[in-house]
């Protein structure tokens, strides 16, 4: 009898030793898969900017020749036009607004109705550049100034 007592015994540890074994692997291997999917998954989480990023872009205030995107800095001779005049034909005719800013060319975008009475002389504008297109915010005439 205590031979049986003794393989009862010892099936009953062999299968106890064995679940454990496989229970603390299997809990390893998840531990191990969650800690490399966490890992991974910050690396592919894009950066959060600074909270002074995320603000809108600042204006700018850029000083220069307001004219149009046909004619740029040079207006045609022959034409009896003067600049303003040039300048607000070519913008009837699909040109747009541009600033001249010694050899920087800017396009304009927005109040047109104010570039309007300022095209053809120096301005200054005040928006955001976005390349080189500015978002104009206003327009002031540096010859009322």
């Amino acid at each position: 009898m205590q031979q049986q007592n003794r393989s009862w015994f010892a099936l009953i540890t062999f299968c106890a030793t064995t679940a454990l074994v496989a229970a603390l692997g299997l809990a390893l291997l998840f531990a191990s898969a969650t800690v490399a999917y966490a890992v991974a998954h910050s690396l592919q989480a894009p950066a959060t900017p600074p909270a002074a990023d995320q603000s809108a872009p600042a204006t700018q205030k850029i000083s220069g020749m307001i004219t149009d995107s046909k004619c740029g800095a040079k207006h045609a001779k022959g034409s009896r036009k003067s600049p303003a005049e040039c300048t607000r034909a070519c913008v009837r005719g699909g040109a747009k607004y541009t600033l001249v800013d010694g050899d920087k060319i800017y396009t304009l975008d927005g109040k047109e109705e104010q570039l309007e009475r300022v095209a053809g002389e120096r301005a200054t504008i005040e928006g955001t550049l976005d390349g080189s297109t500015i978002k104009v915010v206003s327009v002031s005439s540096q010859n009322a100034q």
